[in-house]
């Protein structure tokens, strides 16, 4: 019986070092949101790992997923998809077509039945049998439960495949559901996002690799060590926040001086993510970094959820009367109102609640009294 391929076999065979492996494996270990301690069994782990087939399929999207993941950093798409995983079938990376691709996918589907990674982008539209969004002649909805059937566990990359995203905005004409809404058998990991951060895909994929399971997840199904905390939270303008600090408009003094961009119609308190940290483009910025406001574009509903750059909070207790209350008591009220913040988050990250402004500024308001 033929010995199965395993990463350690293919990354021999490419004449890589075992210094290099061990680089890769520290690379790995991070992107999975791993202490450096476990780069040793991240290592073993890896060595060991069978090449795993994977099946990616686009369905009603802009293609803007699959173009996050080709600007990956780590670990490259290169290492990840050639010495990592078997890319069997994916429509537009792919050098074949037509008849030739899709005996690709039945190919992959038939040797490796149970076994491979599902990858899905986009929503599925369902309305009117299925019609506006088909490939080979099959409505997505038929090629997803064909392919998911097959499937040890399925990857739903960015809001669409997770949430339903745009296509499932109000008034959805398309009839547009996320891949939950129709696999309901398999495990399903959503990796949301508009687009998801490259290195989160990726980590995914290698934890999986890795550790032969899927991650574990928070109660929208998303990777936790991704997605455990809000943006808010990890944020480096927080401090601001907690000095009731806001730029006001995107071109006064306090968007110059990097001040909090809350009042903007930033979404960061109730987004969760993680851009604040591992951010895009190799770790170089994210939106906020870059003077614009969170969008919330990982939660689902995000399109619907009303105007980009309105405030969360427009209630009869305005974050400006908590500013201006704030600007009174002086420095030791900031203090005491980041104090108190702090103690929060660590009270919330404990017990794995989302901190919302809400709470934020009545446990302020309790400071200064």
């Amino acid at each position: 019986m033929k010995k199965q391929t395993t990463l350690g076999d293919q990354l021999r065979q490419r004449g890589i070092s075992r210094r290099t492996f061990l680089k890769l494996c520290a690379i790995t270990t991070s992107a999975m949101a791993l202490p450096p301690t476990m780069i040793p069994r991240v290592a073993r782990a890896l060595e060991k790992a069978p090449r795993p087939s994977v099946i990616y399929l686009s369905f009603q999207e802009c293609t803007g997923c699959l173009e996050s993941l080709t600007r990956s950093h780590a670990p490259t798409l290169e290492n990840l998809i050639f010495n990592s995983i078997s890319l069997d079938y994916q429509d537009t990376l792919q050098a074949a077509s037509g008849t030739a691709a899709e005996a690709a996918r039945e190919t992959a589907m038939k040797q490796f039945y149970g076994k491979y990674l599902l990858i899905v982008d986009g929503s599925i539209p369902t309305k009117d049998n299925g019609v506006y969004s088909t490939s080979a002649g099959r409505t997505n909805v038929d090629t997803l439960k064909e392919v998911a059937a097959g499937a040890a566990a399925v990857v739903a990359v960015g809001t669409c495949a997770s949430f339903g995203g745009i296509p499932y905005a109000n008034p959805n004409p398309t009839g547009a559901v996320p891949v939950s809404d129709l696999i309901k058998d398999k495990p399903i990991i959503n990796v949301s996002g508009c687009p998801p951060i490259p290195v989160v895909i990726t980590g995914v994929l290698a934890h999986y690799l890795t550790f032969g399971e899927i991650p574990a997840l928070d109660r929208l199904g998303r990777p936790a060590a991704f997605y455990g905390e809000s943006i808010h939270d990890r944020c480096y303008r927080r401090p601001f926040y907690d000095q009731g600090k806001f730029a006001k408009s995107f071109d006064d003094d306090g968007a110059r001086n990097g001040w909090c961009l809350f009042e903007l119609g930033c979404k960061g308190p109730t987004t969760h993510n993680a851009c604040a940290t591992t951010k895009w483009n190799g770790g170089v910025s994210f939106p906020i970094e870059s003077g614009h406001p969170c969008l919330g574009c990982s939660e689902p509903n995000f399109w619907d959820g009303g105007g980009f750059y309105r405030a969360l909070s427009q209630t009869t207790a305005p974050v400006g009367m908590w500013a201006g209350a704030a600007a009174v008591a002086g420095a030791a009220g900031g203090a005491a109102m980041g104090a108190a913040g702090r103690r929060k988050r660590a009270a919330a990250k404990r017990e794995h609640h989302v901190v919302t402004a809400e709470e934020l500024k009545k446990k302020g308001k309790e400071g200064q009294s």
